[in-house]
């Protein structure tokens, strides 16, 4: 069924028609084009659980364990030579969220892959929506499939809230075209242009990976597509491990928002065209 034209999430395929040849040119026996990445570090008690899921729901699936200390690595070493649509790299140390990513993507890029759709392995992130997110790439394969997270009532007020600023930061540097999240980890990601974006400058191999993903996608063209997606913040009884430091993470946030601010400057006349002609 279509969306309607005022939703915030508008469904990418134009009719049903389409929607089934989107689905069909992903087999049933594993993708040639679309993967499961995983970065993982130091994940805690939900990697199994985050995997297995994954692998219900498609083949194949990328773990890049990023120098964990936890043992986690033979852990999904063990689940990997059990799953043969399962792969697990081992990065040496640990380099940061987008350094794995893009260690993927070489890898992926390599043996043919076009396309990532990017997950945390801590279980926050809705696998039984995989095969939407995949369905909605293979309808629009130019586009990001962008995440847009739908909140538990007892989900962290300060992690629900601070989002916001970034959010609002991130759609004024890409003049509005349409970024319904810019932290939410679980989206699609089309493999070429990220890698030369990532190629082309120093940032991005941290926690500012996923913000500033999107943005530089945008000022590239590439057009993003929001869909809503759960997510699930697990108490640390529960198995739950956060990584995040507010400090830190939040001056790191800063940073990467001021530089990009001064990028925006500099495309704001390129961006205003395009936008010009879009209309």
């Amino acid at each position: 069924m279509r969306s309607c034209p005022t939703s915030p999430f508008r469904v990418p395929w134009r009719d049903s028609r389409s929607h089934a040849s989107a689905m069909s040119s992903i087999s049933s026996t594993g993708s040639g084009t679309h993967l499961v990445l995983i970065p993982s570090y130091n994940p805690g008690a939900k990697l199994r659980e985050t995997v297995l899921a994954a692998r219900a729901h498609w083949t194949p699936v990328w773990v890049i364990v990023d120098g964990s200390t936890d043992g986690s690595a033979g852990q999904l070493q063990a689940m990997a030579a059990r799953d043969h649509g399962l792969r697990v790299v081992v990065l040496p140390r640990n380099l940061g969220k987008g350094a794995a990513v893009l260690h993927g993507l070489e890898l992926a890029a390599a043996q043919g892959f076009t396309h990532v759709l990017t997950m945390d392995s801590d279980g926050q992130h809705p696998a039984h929506l995989i095969p939407a997110f995949m369905a909605a790439s293979a309808a629009q394969p130019a586009a990001m499939v962008l995440g847009v997270p739908v909140f538990a009532a007892d989900a962290p007020r300060l992690r629900v809230n601070g989002r916001k600023v970034s959010n609002g930061w991130a759609n004024l540097e890409t003049l509005w075209m349409g970024i319904g999240d810019s932290l939410f980890g679980f989206r699609v990601y089309p493999i070429e242009p990220l890698r030369r974006i990532m190629r082309g400058q120093r940032w991005m191999r941290r926690f500012d990976f996923d913000p500033e993903a999107v943005v530089r996608m945008c000022w590239s063209g590439v057009k993003p597509v929001n869909l809503p997606a759960s997510v699930r913040y697990f108490r640390p009884e529960e198995g739950g491990v956060s990584h995040f430091n507010y400090l830190r993470d939040n001056l790191l946030l800063t940073w990467m928002h001021s530089r990009l601010f001064f990028g925006f400057l500099l495309r704001l006349p390129v961006l205003l065209l395009r936008r010009m002609r879009r209309s």
